[in-house]
């Protein structure tokens, strides 16, 4: 006991001298660290502070706002904790203002874990929990690893934690990644494995996400040796048709801004800039990079002099902007891409057809992933109306701010306002189609007034007097059954009924029959012209008896992932993600004998023309035909 108490005191001690300015041999970045501790966030060493796990509603906001980066990132983190779930490592992925969004710990621990902060929830800013990896992370932009004592509070002085930032395409940090230790060796070398791994899941982590969000435009690989530049490119960057700069991974930011001397941390002086201002090469040249030449012939010279190997991946066919003037079936053309021609969906094709020139108000039901949005934008692109799809997801927006966002406000309208004022959501969709995503969780103050301004026509800003003439399409969705909200009073009952003039449920795609066309439009959206993508027959049966639970958004992302990972066009087992692989071996094996089994029926029993079919030779055929008992159908 007076051991631990010297120890406390002594640790004090080194934080007031480091306060000081004195270089008490900690890392710099430790120092700094306290420093603002103690100088910006005005904490008390000397007083410890209990971990921070908020609130289910703030999680869940929290949560929602990071969905679409989990779902990417899922897989890359689900593999690094096997990695190092045998050390003992809790795995946290924070957003970018430090609560944890996604958690991947032992579960026999989890008392412990939640006390220490080592779980989902808890908040991990500087200004909160003082020195720790992921505050030190978002504040610096820097992999680090915050060892023990480093901690400025005593209560985290056991842990060791590494972290990484996580940065979007267009060079803002959008989370952090860490893993944490309850307990570790002294030494703080110890974790420098940790980093790498860390470091190294991040890397692929944004390559996934720059490749998702860049489906139309050309994406360059770049690495320090032909050996790596397929298999695990040290950056990456997107480039539109006209040459400039569109996306990067974090090491594609600290490329180019070191082939110009530029900051890194000023992402808008690298985003819309021509390409030429980088790398000594035209787009064309860039985009002639392509693994039609060997690695280490697609060199690349950099502005600052220096040499680089690169990989193009080619664009996807680009979209033409087509007129709303009726397609063959007197449908307009967006509502072709509803999905394959199984009667549900023809069914569903039909209303929409119908539905989408009119102003009714429009609701659509269906669980989260299952393609609501996309369905909205549809009916608002064949719906002729000339005004903005603006689209508001009601659970992400915090409750205190949703009027403020949606109805604008007056100038000074309260602290912090804009000294003009803003004009809302509301407005912005005059003339076109209002999205409101998950209404459910839509605030009861706020239903009162917008079921007023559905009413009136016009909006009042928030601290205004003069209301404002609008008209616009509503069209609102949630995975929630509002008619049952609304009978148990959680939901304005006059409200649900003006925004229902029509209802279209949208099944989970487990119950989709058009799932195989779903598949094939999604190969096409990920794959290149030079390129397209292939899935091999057992990736197919695993994708096809998968359930799905996170619907089209998941399997979109699955797709995105094995496009990234997978070698000359062709998604094998080994590239999907691990959630899929994990129950393989039944599932593909049932799959694979039920694919060979319809197809030698429908080949009438002829081997070669089923060969032919699966894309392999008669040997391989009549060895997988042994392996699963299945013999030729008469």
């Amino acid at each position: 006991m007076a051991g631990d108490l010297m120890g406390f005191a002594d640790h004090i001690k080194e934080i007031e001298q480091a306060g000081r300015g004195s270089n008490t041999g900690r890392d710099a970045i430790v120092l700094a660290s306290w420093r603002r501790c103690l100088e910006t966030y005005q904490l008390d060493p000397a007083q410890a502070r209990e971990a921070v796990i908020v609130s289910q509603t703030r999680l869940r906001e929290h949560r929602q706002q990071a969905e679409d980066l989990v779902h990417i990132a899922r897989s890359g983190l689900e593999r690094l904790y096997r990695q190092v779930a045998e050390q003992n490592y809790v795995l946290l992925l924070s957003d970018r203002q430090g609560v944890t969004v996604e958690y991947l710990g032992d579960p026999s621990f989890n008392n412990n874990l939640r006390k220490a902060g080592l779980y989902l929830g808890s908040e991990w800013s500087e200004p909160r929990a003082g020195t720790c990896a992921v505050g030190a992370c978002i504040a610096t932009g820097e992999a680090l690893t915050i060892h023990q004592t480093d901690h400025f509070d005593i209560t985290h002085t056991p842990l060791s934690c590494t972290a990484a930032p996580i940065y979007d395409t267009q060079g803002a940090l959008a989370a952090v990644l860490d893993i944490s230790l309850l307990s570790s060796p002294i030494l703080k070398t110890s974790q420098n494995m940790a980093r790498h791994l860390v470091s190294s899941t991040v890397r692929r982590i944004e390559l996934a996400n720059l490749m998702a969000n860049s489906r139309h435009d050309l994406v360059l690989r770049f690495a320090g040796a032909p050996e790596f530049l397929d298999v695990d490119p040290e950056a990456a960057i997107s480039v539109d048709g006209a040459g400039r700069i569109t996306g990067m991974t974090h090491g594609g930011a600290r490329l180019l801004a070191t082939s110009c001397g530029l900051d890194w941390r000023s992402p808008e002086l690298l985003i819309g800039k021509p390409v030429t201002d980088f790398f000594q090469a035209g787009l064309d040249e860039l985009a002639s990079l392509t693994r039609a030449s060997l690695p280490q012939d697609r060199r690349i010279a950099v502005r600052d002099g220096s040499l680089l190997f690169a990989h193009a991946i080619e664009p996807q066919q680009r979209m033409v902007s087509v007129p709303l003037a009726r397609a063959s079936g007197g449908q307009p053309p967006a509502i072709s891409t509803l999905g394959g021609s199984v009667p549900a969906i023809d069914a569903l094709r039909r209303k929409v057809t119908k539905l989408a020139p009119s102003r009714l108000a429009i609701l659509l039901q269906g669980e989260t992933g299952t393609g609501k949005e996309y369905l909205a934008r549809i009916i608002h692109e064949a719906s002729g109306l000339s005004g903005r799809f603006v689209a508001v997801n009601c659970a992400a927006i915090p409750e205190q701010l949703i009027e403020s966002e949606l109805f604008g406000y007056a100038p000074g309208a309260f602290t912090g306002a804009l000294a003009k004022g803003r004009k809302g959501l509301i407005e912005e969709a005059d003339g076109g189609t209002l999205f409101l995503d998950e209404i459910g969780d839509m605030p009861y103050a706020a239903q009162s007034r917008l079921l007023r301004v559905l009413a009136e026509g016009e909006v009042l800003p928030v601290g205004g007097t003069v209301a404002r003439k609008v008209d616009f399409r509503v069209i609102s969705a949630s995975h929630r059954a509002l008619a049952d909200m609304a009978a148990a009073g959680g939901f304005r009952e006059d409200l649900y009924y003006r925004l229902n003039a029509a209802i279209l449920s949208l099944p989970p795609l487990s119950e989709r029959e058009d799932l195989p066309w779903l598949l094939e439009r999604l190969l096409e959206k990920h794959g290149m012209p030079d390129r397209p993508l292939i899935l091999s027959s057992a990736a197919r049966s695993l994708l096809l008896n998968h359930r799905w639970p996170g619907n089209i958004r998941e399997l979109d992302n699955a797709i995105a992932f094995s496009a990234a990972l997978c070698d000359d066009g062709v998604i094998e087992v080994t590239d999907l993600p691990d959630q899929l692989t994990r129950s393989a071996p039944v599932c593909l094996e049932q799959g694979e004998e039920a694919e060979l089994r319809a197809v030698l029926r429908i080949s009438k029993g002829n081997v070669s023309e089923a060969a032919r079919r699966l894309g392999i030779d008669r040997t391989t055929l009549h060895r997988r035909m042994r392996r699963l008992r299945v013999d030729r159908p008469h």
